[in-house]
């Protein structure tokens, strides 16, 4: 019997359903949607039981439904590499042992906190590995202190951190763990708003499109301000859940949705104008942001000339480009060469990235499947593709 639609399970039954009702057949299904006759042929039949959200949306906006009614229920979807699983252990374990008990030279607030900015530039430097060496021992420091009030908040910032690093290494379990423990030591709704931010966007890593979205403008409602007195965090932070709720908006094939949300943060980071948001760059906040976002809304859309033009046009002028920024939208620069078979470009374009933040580039699976995108095409690979192909991670 046919899963309802919207349940839990493999993705054919629905997608063979919904295409049903919906009066097509395959290979029109393929036609108006641009995903190969192959793969619907594979996910109906059960020989593919998922496939990756942008395909998934691909096929709702052909079916007219929105990609989470089609993907059903919860998805977890691929992990982090052996190696990082294995670089990351220690990690995972000082999050998980409990507090340490008393010692003559038990750490102090004022110490952990100095100790948690230092660390920030190599976050924000992307040396991941370097960061990875370094967290135990505040996490074991941050958790001594996490007693006192002061302590308390110390800790929730450290935890929100370490929940960015390991969605950003795709480690979703420990992250969820680690955003929890940030949310539960928020000592404000800003605080705890930076925390759910970053959960939304460990949902929609994870698939989980529909949570992010609720959970996103839940939290942009709650903490909208009065524009005519709102601070820059207050601005920074409410700006960020309405691009996660935007994001989640374009992957469940909700366009209109996800303008309208764009056009709200836009009219944040204009009330904003040239304040600076306070917290450093894991909330750092301004138009830029938003075009960043609207770049990012025209790829999912399928709008490759809107991305490179949109890209164009952002200046950096004062702010210092990053992987939670620039390198970012230079993925979606790549992905909009391949679509206009510019693929050369495309290349080009994530050999900038690898040499800017090689321990991040491994860890984008977005980064793979592009550059398996131009391998498909490419009778023989040039030497400097075969590099990329082993720093990202494509399959043999």
């Amino acid at each position: 019997m046919p899963q309802p639609i919207g349940s839990s399970g493999p993705i054919g039954e629905r997608l063979r359903e919904i295409r049903k009702r919906r009066g097509l057949t395959q290979h029109q299904l393929a036609s108006a949607s641009g995903v190969s006759l192959s793969l619907v042929r594979k996910l109906e039949q059960g020989e593919r039981d998922d496939t990756r959200v942008e395909t998934a949306r691909a096929l709702a906006v052909a079916l007219r439904v929105p990609t989470s009614r089609l993907l059903g229920g919860v998805r977890d979807m691929q992990g982090a590499s052996p190696s990082v699983v294995d670089l990351w252990t220690p990690v995972r374990a000082a999050l998980a042992a409990p507090p340490p008990g008393p010692a003559d030279d038990a750490p102090t607030v004022a110490g952990v906190r100095a100790a948690v900015a230092a660390a920030m530039p190599l976050a924000a430097g992307d040396r991941l590995d370097e960061l990875a060496e370094v967290l135990p021992v505040l996490l074991r420091d941050a958790a001594a202190v996490a007693a006192a009030p002061a302590g308390r908040a110390v800790n929730a910032g450290l935890m929100r951190l370490v929940g960015w690093m390991l969605t950003q290494t795709r480690q979703f379990d420990a992250a969820e763990d680690a955003l929890g423990r940030a949310l539960d030591g928020a000592p404000d709704d800003l605080d705890a708003a930076a925390a759910i931010s970053t959960r939304c966007w460990l949902l929609l890593r994870r698939g989980r499109i529909a949570e992010a979205g609720r959970l996103a403008e839940e939290w942009a409602e709650r903490i909208e301000p009065r524009m005519s007195r709102a601070t820059p965090a207050e601005l920074g932070a409410w700006g960020w859940l309405l691009l996660r709720a935007a994001a989640a908006a374009d992957r469940d094939a909700r366009p209109d949705d996800a303008e309208r949300l764009l056009l709200l943060a836009g009219s944040a980071a204009a009330a904003l104008g040239p304040r600076q948001v306070p917290g450093g760059f894991l909330r750092a906040f301004d138009a830029r942001t938003v075009q960043l976002k609207d770049a990012e809304h025209a790829m999912v859309s399928d709008r490759p000339d809107r991305v490179l033009r949109l890209s164009a046009e952002i200046s950096w002028e004062g702010m210092r480009p990053t992987s939670n920024n620039l390198n970012r939208n230079r993925l979606d620069q790549a992905s909009a060469r391949v679509r206009l078979r510019q693929y050369a470009e495309a290349v080009d374009t994530l050999e900038t990235i690898w040499q800017a933040a090689p321990q991040w580039l491994p860890h984008q699976r977005y980064a793979r499947d592009i550059l398996g995108q131009v391998i498909a095409r490419r009778r023989t690979l040039t030497p400097r593709m075969r590099v990329l192909a082993d720093a990202v991670g494509v399959p043999l």
